[in-house]
């Protein structure tokens, strides 16, 4: 045998350790194990003890902090207390009041319940424990270094403080960071907890200074919803509020309640989003790309959407005991869940903004006499929120030759899906006919028409017959697409059916400056066009001031949601055959997804099998994306169905369809629009869903108020 062989070598022999006995661990040192676990920095102390303050009942936490909560950490409660005989024992490992059985485990209400906080502090710092239940005579102190419990002078409540964070571990205390940081840190602890309960008060002192302080809401029976809206204005900033929506959804058994950001008040980092689950806040995957679902077509580039949201759940239904700081949890039906946060921001950003905008600035004005011209303030507020009138319906053909643009047939685009397409859309003759009777029935809408109350009833009814699926249908052919539209036998190319324009006297409300009343004419959120820009704005007045409309990413937005209500969720993405199928080398973990996902992907239009043990061919692509890459495209699929529900996936790669056909099918720049079309355009704007934003999420209008066309003339000074 060779000498220098591993095995006989007497260096490696000496090199090998000694084998030690198993034996059991100090409790000393199990302590200072789990502080690594629950006691990552300041914070997390400061965190584990708020979390007790209000399961205690508190109304009123105070934190103290010395050195960004290194030398000191104070927090004061008015809760409960704790009882004189109970206090050694809260120092104990996995001591709690909080669960007794199984049971209780699985159905954990409360935001502490490991048992092992105050264990795990008091073995890397030097802990006190100052307490006073109710009809107790005295406080009493325990210090958890020498065990000595002795009467104190105190409040009904309890205080805990903490000095020298990590004065046994010397090494753990090297990686904090500044004081700063860790104050940082430490108030994002308690502004997270401030945000889901705003019934709390919350006060933080740094060295001896107030920084942060976020009174309770008042007890007089305010509305939780204000009371919430109030907590969030004071924590994130008055901004937030009045950049977001009320979000109130039921789905099942679990209902989501908060405020979600409108897209223009998207950030480049996420650091508005917070969920909470049962009022505990948690980081949870299944939660933010919920969120993000909702945001996918409203939201520009990689901007990211600002939300609180609030689920509320069986606790039975989700295991918060995953994770020592328990900020992750696990959900039984993750998809339940899922659909509920999506569902919920959906809805809440679906209604248009506009007369929400319009009704704002009015109420502003109302306070502040002066700030709108005399024709604003004569319309009444409400007026903001009545229906659209019947513009004259003008069909309109977006593919033709004009300003020298290239005439573009889109019928190829459109065929796979026209047999999706309800008939009201696919074949909107018999509409447009019945729209054009009843228009003339109803009379043009026109500044002294509108104040006979009558015929403006008559104008509402019947715009409303006109709209399928509750959709407005004032552009009837460019809502139902190209292929619908009338063509030529030789060459299928459109044929331009424009209704000659009305002089404007007759068909529009009256402009600024006419003889007619300006305090006859509806206010309508969008205001009254006035001009086109550079074929590709359109201007127009409202009681506010002025709005700039991008009529591509308008009419874009229009068409998108008209397809997504006219497909059946059931029905599949026509396929395209590949002549040779494109074959790449998949991991197994793909292979097994094309396996189990085989319906899936048939939905989705595409075919996808095995070539070989490692290997998948591509026989089917969709239609409209023949001309892609259809290896990338397949990796992108399996990926996405790896991770996600698949019914999330089918709804993601149908929308992106149907947006590429939308943003086809809408009407060009350079595209010159009467009136009458820009009026038309305006007025369905009010009444689609997300038409505040294109598809690629870029903003379809604009509105610049009187007072900022002031500032910017220096009227006035």
């Amino acid at each position: 045998m060779n000498a220098s062989s591993p095995d006989t070598s007497p260096a490696s022999t000496e090199a090998l350790p000694s084998r030690r006995p198993i034996r059991d661990l100090p409790d000393e040192l199990i302590s200072q194990i789990a502080a690594g676990e629950v006691v990552e920095r300041p914070a997390s102390v400061v965190r584990e003890l708020v979390d007790n303050a209000l399961d205690a009942g508190a109304r009123q936490v105070t934190v103290r902090l010395l050195a960004g909560g290194v030398r000191l950490i104070a927090v004061e409660d008015d809760g409960g207390g704790i009882p004189r005989d109970e206090l050694p024992v809260a120092l104990r490992r996995h001591a709690t009041s909080k669960i007794a059985d199984l049971h209780d485990l699985e159905t954990v209400a409360t935001m502490g319940f490991r048992g092992e906080a105050l264990a795990a502090i008091a073995s890397v710092s030097e802990a006190s424990i100052l307490s006073r239940p109710a009809g107790q005579e005295s406080a009493y102190l325990l210090d958890a270094r020498s065990g000595e419990l002795r009467p104190a002078a105190r409040n009904q409540g309890t205080t805990v403080e903490v000095k020298e964070l990590f004065f046994s571990t010397p090494a753990r205390r090297k990686f904090l960071k500044t004081d700063a940081t860790e104050l940082a840190h430490c108030i994002e602890a308690v502004r997270r907890h401030a945000l889901a309960r705003p019934d709390v008060g919350f006060a933080i002192w740094h060295e001896g200074k107030l920084v942060e302080q976020w009174r309770a809401a008042a007890a007089d029976g305010t509305d939780a919803e204000a009371a919430l809206a109030r907590r969030l204005s004071d924590v994130l900033g008055d901004g937030f509020v009045e950049k977001s929506v009320t979000v109130d959804h039921w789905s099942g058994a679990v209902h989501v309640t908060g405020r979600a950001g409108i897209p223009d008040a998207a950030r480049s980092r996420p650091d508005h989003q917070f969920c909470y689950v049962n009022g505990r806040f948690v980081r949870d995957k299944v939660l933010t790309h919920a969120a993000r679902a909702a945001y996918e077509d409203v939201l520009h580039g990689n901007r990211q959407p600002v939300y609180a949201l609030y689920v509320e759940i069986d606790p039975a239904r989700v295991d918060v005991n995953v994770h020592p700081t328990k900020i992750e949890v696990r959900f039984r039906d993750s998809r339940e869940v899922h659909q509920a946060v999506r569902h919920a921001i959906e809805n809440a950003l679906a209604a248009p903004r506009a007369a929400a905008v319009v009704e704002a600035a009015a109420q502003e004005a109302a306070r502040q006499p002066g700030l709108i011209p005399e024709a604003g303030q004569a319309a009444a507020p409400a007026a903001a929120k009545a229906a659209a009138p019947a513009w004259p319906q003008t069909r309109m053909a977006f593919g033709e030759e004009r300003a020298g643009h290239t005439v573009r047939d889109l019928a190829g685009l459109w065929a796979p899906m026209r047999e999706a397409v309800p008939a009201a859309l696919a074949a909107p003759d018999a509409a447009t006919a019945t729209a054009e009777e009843a228009t003339a029935a109803a009379s043009p809408v026109s500044a002294p028409a509108v104040a006979d109350t009558a015929a403006q009833e008559n104008a509402e009814a019947a715009a409303v017959k006109l709209r399928p699926s509750g959709q407005a249908s004032y552009f009837s052919a460019a809502a139902a697409g190209p292929a619908a539209m009338p063509r030529t036998a030789a060459t299928g190319t459109p044929v331009v059916e424009e209704a000659p324009p009305a002089p404007l006297a007759s068909t529009a409300p009256a402009l600024a400056g006419s003889a007619e009343p300006d305090n006859a004419a509806p206010v309508w959120p969008l205001g009254r066009a006035v001009a086109q820009i550079h074929g590709v704005y359109i201007l127009a007045e409202n009681s506010q001031g002025m709005v700039v409309v991008d009529m591509h990413a308008a009419h874009e937005r229009i068409v998108y949601e008209q397809l997504k209500n006219a497909i059946n969720g059931d029905d599949r993405i026509p396929s395209q055959p590949l002549l040779i199928p494109a074959t790449f080398a998949a991991t197994p973990e793909e292979v097994a997804t094309a396996e189990a996902q085989g319906e899936t992907l048939l939905t989705l239009g595409m075919e996808i099998s095995p070539f070989s043990p490692k290997t998948l061919a591509v026989r089917a692509v969709p239609a409209t994306l023949a001309q892609g890459d259809a290896v990338e495209l397949a990796r992108s699929v399996l990926a996405e169905l790896a991770q996600h529900d698949a019914s999330t996936v089918v709804q993601r790669a149908r929308n992106e369809i149907l947006a590429t056909m939308a943003c086809h099918g809408a009407v060009r720049a350079n595209r010159k629009l009467t009136l009458d079309e820009m009026n038309a355009l305006l007025r369905q704007m009010e009444v689609t869903e997300r038409s505040d934003q294109c598809n690629h999420g870029r903003p379809t209008w604009r509105q610049m108020t009187l007072k900022e066309m002031d500032a910017l003339f220096l009227r006035g000074r």
